[in-house]
């Protein structure tokens, strides 16, 4: 008798791929922050202009997600994402050369260019290779690693800069990058180029709802694509709770360090040891917000139901930072802001939602717009805090505005996010776009 072939499952070596990556991503783009309390010294930065040093990443991010999304659907996403992945390290580690506000802002907006197709790369692999009731466990891994790197890495780079300064920081982390990048350009491929996929994995994940063919079916690039994104009640939903989920992550990524040892007078390091609980929180709320998503879609649930839950449940926990107001207690404080990313994590799960409603062959674009909305906020909660800070030399009000915002996002999923559908180009349908179930 000969042997039944059995299926691979290059998807799960894909996804490891975007684990890792997606973790230095956020090493790279957080080196900053855990430098700040003693960069800002030495270059002699006052709040405001650490504020703007911290969203020069985001005023590239930003403005390159719509073109780099393009560029995804157009060149494929294992070309224009490795280049991108080389360019970002190799610029983070020139940070480690700057000598005032002008070189850092630079090399920073570079890295912000450089990293713009990520997240949408990320969303396009996933959705190639992953079915439908398998999207969210591989959403949620990949969303999570940004936490799992920074809750391993940032207790590291804590300690590079007690002994050997802050340039070390920009060097380790960039030099991790640049390695990565020969794994990258080896392994990752489109699911019907891959060389080490079967036949019967194919077959599986398409027949679940995998687009493994979303790289051949090419439709140009219209203004119209982007007006249907832009007018869809449901897609204007997202984007909306995107910019409001962000304004966490980038009061996170940015001004923490600095809230700990300047509010609450934590230690460098007991403050690079807090902002790593927070992460690894981040990493677990993540986590279970995937799996229980599929395992409401296993159960019958709709996919609305399926994703909506841990998301508007994760934007109203979230909000409880405006918490850390009222206490001084370490203990207290380190839980508040634990409770309040392991919620984040959850809140996450946004990102399935693009892989699920957006037009098949613009997975690019559409998730370009969705970052675009959502990294807006990379450049205002920055500028704003740095403001609040300035003005008041207090955070208070900064944690304040962050959960109204928060308490916004998870409104827009209660009241304008309505359905979860895939959407059709014009084309598809005579003049009108419409819905399907994804």
């Amino acid at each position: 008798m000969g042997e039944t072939v059995k299926r691979t499952r290059v998807r799960y070596l894909i996804l490891a791929i975007l684990f890792v990556v997606t973790a230095i991503n956020y090493i790279d783009r957080s080196a900053l922050s855990i430098a700040a309390p003693v960069m800002k010294e030495d270059l002699a930065l006052d709040a405001v202009a650490l504020g703007f040093a911290f969203s020069a990443f985001n005023w590239a991010y930003t403005f390159m997600q719509i073109p780099s999304g393009w560029l995804l659907d157009r060149f494929g996403t294992r070309l224009v994402y490795g280049i991108g992945l080389f360019t970002w390290s190799l610029f983070t580690g020139l940070q480690g050369l700057v000598t005032g506000f002008a070189m850092l802002f630079l090399f920073r907006f570079i890295v912000g260019l450089a990293e713009a197709p990520s997240f949408p790369g990320n969303s396009r692999l996933t959705t190639m290779w992953f079915p439908t009731n398998e999207r969210g466990k591989a959403v949620a891994t990949y969303n999570s690693s940004q936490y799992f790197g920074l809750a391993l890495f940032t207790p590291v780079l804590a300690s590079l800069l007690n002994v050997y300064g802050w340039p070390a920081i920009f060097y380790v982390a960039g030099g991790m990058g640049i390695i990565l990048t020969f794994v990258w350009f080896k392994l990752i491929h489109d699911p019907k180029r891959h060389p080490l996929a079967n036949q019967k994995e194919l077959e599986y994940i398409e027949q679940s709802g995998a687009l493994v063919d979303a790289s051949e079916q090419k439709s140009p690039i219209k203004w119209s694509h982007a007006r249907l994104l832009l007018t869809n009640r449901q897609m204007i939903g997202i984007y909306i709770a995107q910019f409001s989920l962000n304004t966490i992550v980038w009061f996170f990524l940015t001004w923490l360090p600095t809230y700990l040892v300047q509010e609450k007078h934590l230690s460098i390091l007991k403050a690079g040891f807090v902002t790593s609980l927070t992460y690894a929180a981040a990493f677990l709320g993540g986590i279970l917000a995937g799996y229980w998503s599929d395992s409401m879609l296993k159960r019958g649930k709709s996919l609305a139901v399926a994703r909506k839950t841990p998301i508007i449940i994760g934007f109203l926990l979230s909000s409880c930072i405006l918490l850390a107001n009222y206490t001084n207690s370490p203990a207290l404080i380190v839980l508040i802001l634990c409770v309040s990313f392991f919620a984040k994590g959850m809140a996450g799960l946004t990102w399935t939602l693009v892989g699920d409603m957006s037009p098949k062959e613009i997975i690019g674009l559409s998730a370009g717009i969705f970052n675009t909305s959502g990294n807006l906020a990379g450049i205002v909660t920055p500028i704003v805090v740095g403001f609040i800070l300035e003005h008041t030399h207090s955070f208070s009000y900064a944690l304040l505005f962050i959960g109204v915002v928060l308490l916004i996002g998870a409104l827009s999923y209660m009241f304008i996010v309505n359905k979860v559908e895939r959407l059709q180009l014009p084309h598809e349908q005579g003049q009108t776009a419409k819905s399907v179930n994804a």
